[in-house]
């Protein structure tokens, strides 16, 4: 079942500690409604989710897939997508959200291809990987899960070893030359239109160049097309227009400096690229719910205190994805 062309796209950031950036969402009350929510929505850093009990469904790219207990999703950053349960059911999961650049940029060489494991790389992305045909990523993830559940002293250490070798091994995965071209039954078919690698050189373009000025004009040459052919494309893939895109884009990037640096807001603005700070103050109040300044304030004094909240304490979790009584 497609969602609608004008389905509402979500961008939902999650502050991950610069020395750190790793985040886990595991425990008992982290279930999955069974009610399908009316908007996809994609994060600003890596996700990678076990499921541990029941099934349901994924919506990604406009398509809709089925997932098991015992499944592993691969989910890269600014992929819009959402998730629900079976009817009746409430699936279980364990979420860890990761930045890779930054976690592992003194680890792997930095000429490394596909280093943020952007599906648009990959002839055919594997979104979902089954414990019983990858065992090896099934049982690094637990281990992971725990070592960071538990926080023995140094588990932060070894956490990052476990998390760059399951990184290698989801690398490996993505890059087998063995995989049939058009995906398989494990959710990795895409109809023509909905091929993310259509629209790879304008996606690229925008990650590497979002501070700059530039029209979608631009953007339709990259990828060869009329302006009108790339928004329709665009849109049917993304679910969101490419200039919300570029947008979203610069205050996830903003997001980053807010809570590493003490620039000004008026110079974060500039940084990413827009050319007012009225604009961004205004676009990022419409993303974020809150402006930069209540957002810089609250991610740093959460930064100093434990957290064992509910995920709709993150910014842009929404309901009905989450369980409710």
């Amino acid at each position: 079942m497609s969602k609608p062309v004008n389905a509402i796209t979500e961008y939902r950031n999650y502050y991950l500690t610069p020395h750190f950036p790793v985040l886990l969402l595991t425990g008992e009350h982290w279930k999955i409604s069974d009610v399908p929510s009316e908007r996809l929505h994609f994060h600003n850093c890596l996700e990678i989710g076990i499921c541990h009990s029941e099934n349901g469904y994924l919506e990604l790219y406009g398509e809709r897939f089925s997932f098991r207990e015992g499944d592993i999703t691969i989910i890269p950053r600014n992929v819009p997508h959402t998730t629900y349960s079976s009817p009746g059911a409430a699936s279980q999961w364990s979420y860890i959200f990761i930045d890779p650049n930054e976690l592992f940029r003194h680890s792997l060489p930095s000429t490394w291809k596909n280093y943020d494991l952007a599906p648009y790389f990959f002839k055919n992305f594997k979104y979902f990987l089954h414990k019983t045909q990858y065992p090896t990523v099934y049982q690094l993830l637990t281990v992971i899960i725990k070592e960071l559940e538990e926080e023995k002293p140094g588990f932060q250490f070894s956490a990052k070893g476990l998390l760059l070798s399951l990184y290698i091994e989801i690398y490996r995965i993505q890059n087998q030359e063995e995989i049939e071209e058009g995906g398989d039954d494990s959710g990795n078919r895409f109809s023509d239109s909905a091929n993310p690698l259509s629209i790879a050189p304008a996606l690229d373009y925008i990650e590497n160049n979002y501070m700059r000025q530039f029209n979608i004009e631009f953007l339709a040459d990259l990828c060869h097309w009329s302006p009108t052919h790339f928004r329709r494309i665009f849109n049917s893939i993304m679910r969101i227009s490419p200039l919300n895109y570029v947008n979203n884009t610069r205050i996830q990037k903003s997001c980053s400096l807010l809570c590493s640096t003490e620039e000004s807001i008026l110079s974060i603005s500039e940084a990413v690229g827009f050319q007012s700070v009225s604009s961004y103050n205004r676009y990022f109040y419409r993303i974020m719910q809150q402006s930069p300044r209540e957002y810089r304030r609250r991610m740093l004094q959460s930064d100093k205190q434990e957290q064992n909240t509910s995920i709709l304490e993150y910014s842009g979790w929404m309901y009905p994805e989450t369980l409710t009584d």
